[in-house]
């Protein structure tokens, strides 16, 4: 075997290795974040489906028949 293979090998074997004294989520980690990421997909779809139903258009305002504009008719100054 080669230097620089046997180096590169010495480098991966403590990445291989389990330490025990290090804290890791582990499965339980895992499910939560799925859940999680399946609850915040189930949301999201239901956002869409009810931002589908809403209805932009508005109604026209009673106020505003002669066409002027909706600004307040005395402007405040000061």
């Amino acid at each position: 075997m080669s230097a620089s293979a046997s180096l590169a090998v010495t480098h991966l074997v403590p990445l291989a290795e389990v330490d025990q004294n290090k804290v890791t989520p582990g499965v339980l980690g895992f499910i939560v974040f799925a859940v999680m990421a399946v609850a915040v997909w189930g949301l999201m779809k239901s956002m869409s489906r009810h931002m589908g139903k809403v209805d932009f258009k508005e109604a026209p305002d009673p106020k505003r028949e002669s066409g002027a504009p909706s600004s307040d008719p005395k402007p405040h100054h000061g």
